[in-house]
């Protein structure tokens, strides 16, 4: 099987929708010889900043001299940045090599009366496998949807559980409450494990120690009221803090946003806990070289050309929070598809605000709100709408209309902003 099989054969699962529950992937990963079972791995939940955290995590040790594997989802541009090794994608012909063979181990599983495993737990059985033939020293493992029915929490044990910042998302499947979502993300917590928490709301914190004390698991808190930012800009930031009890002064890292500080501290908390052999010049360069594209990210000078992810409300107070501190009196414009099961009144009550102009346009997802009816939205706040069914014209439009000391925002969704991305590069 070839890359572009592998990767038609990957997508044809879809038609079998998300299934909560482990037995599938149990059983698929049983037939594979249980891959997971041989990594030492750090298992990232959370609504918000999983990706940024395993990516400041994962640099940090591979500065360190270790080999590491790193799984997030889902991708920007393309499909193999899911699966990295010390930040090389995994090649395209191991993917046609490895889907062949859990091809015919979902052949057999179906025969014994399985249930035809969904598109993630098919790409997370590829990347235990691959991650075990690498022998990676370490995992961090990125959580898909949820925690504890995630198809990434069949793993028995974890160096750590780490759960990021929550707010509401996914309520259809999560819950309705912070509390639901809390517990659901807590379900990656093991027996007697180690748990470091993003400090947030006291009734998220009170599920998740909840959920310690019945699992006799460590509970470490990340505290963020030390942290000391010295420099901000779109360019990097600087900043001083103290993690458990030592203090680290003037690290930097290209990251944009006040919460991407809190995610760094959070990720060297991590490595901290764990006693990891990282040296501090280890963690200045890990720091300094991590990326996180489409998080905030500029991607174009004149006119400035920003893209960011921000689909749910905590999303959108990062971002606004962002372009307040660095653009507070600038003219705004904004691109911006979404998808209809996201909270889209609550993103528009919080963006809407700062921009003179928007452009909408149609993420090329299934769930996606159309342009015209988002753009009818948006005109309640904003009277300058331009409506644009194709990303492709409404990146085209967006920069034939502006000039070069215009400042473009483009967010909503991470299905569009990958290919937005894709078109100011190329």
């Amino acid at each position: 099987m070839n890359y572009e099989q592998a990767l038609k054969y990957i997508a044809q699962s879809n038609k079998f929708g998300i299934r909560l529950g482990l037995d599938n992937i149990g059983k698929l990963l049983e037939l594979l010889g249980n891959p997971q079972d041989s990594l030492d791995i750090i298992h990232v939940a959370g609504t918000n900043g999983k990706g940024s955290t395993c990516s400041f995590i994962s640099s940090i040790l591979k500065e360190a001299g270790y080999k590491v594997g790193l799984y997030t989802s889902p991708y920007l541009e393309t499909f193999t940045e899911r699966i990295r090794v010390n930040g090389e994608h995994i090649p395209e012909p191991e993917v046609g090599r490895i889907i062949e063979l859990i091809k015919s181990k979902i052949e057999k599983m179906v025969k014994e009366g399985y249930s035809y495993p969904t598109e993630f737990e098919i790409v997370t059985a590829m990347a235990f496998y691959y991650y075990a033939e690498q022998k990676v020293d370490f995992l961090v493992l990125e959580v898909g949807l949820g925690g504890r029915y995630d198809g990434t929490n069949i793993i028995k044990k974890s160096l750590a559980s780490v759960i990021t910042s929550i707010s509401m998302d996914h309520v259809n499947i999560l819950g309705d409450t912070l509390e639901k979502i809390a517990y659901e993300k807590a379900g990656i917590i093991k027996e007697n494990g180690t748990v470091v928490v993003y400090d947030q709301s006291e009734e998220v914190k009170g599920v998740i120690k909840g959920v310690c004390s019945e699992k006799n698991a460590k509970y470490i808190e990340v505290k963020f009221s030390g942290i000391d930012i010295k420099k901000s800009d779109i360019y990097s930031q600087v900043f001083d803090c103290t993690i458990l009890g030592k203090r680290y002064e003037d690290l930097e890292i290209k990251l944009i946003g006040e919460h991407q500080v809190n995610n760094s501290v959070l990720a060297l908390s991590v490595l901290e806990c764990l006693n990891l052999e990282v040296d501090e010049m280890s963690i200045r360069n890990g720091l300094l070289n991590t990326r996180w594209p489409g998080r905030i990210e500029k991607i174009k000078e004149e006119p400035i050309f920003i893209i960011d992810g921000a689909h749910n409300e905590e999303g959108a107070r990062s971002l606004r929070k962002s372009l307040d501190h660095n653009f507070k009196g600038k003219k705004l414009t904004l691109l911006i598809g979404m998808l209809e099961d996201k909270d889209i009144d609550s993103v528009l009550d919080i963006l809407m605000p700062i921009f003179s102009r928007v452009i909408t346009t149609t993420p090329d997802n299934p769930r996606a709100i159309s342009s015209e009816t988002l753009a009818q939205k948006i005109s309640m706040y904003v009277s300058d709408v331009t409506s644009k069914r194709n990303i492709d014209e409404a990146v085209r439009y967006i920069l034939d209309t502006s000039n070069k000391d215009d400042i473009i925002i483009s967010a909503g969704s991470l299905y569009m902003i990958g290919e937005v991305r894709k078109l100011i590069n190329s």
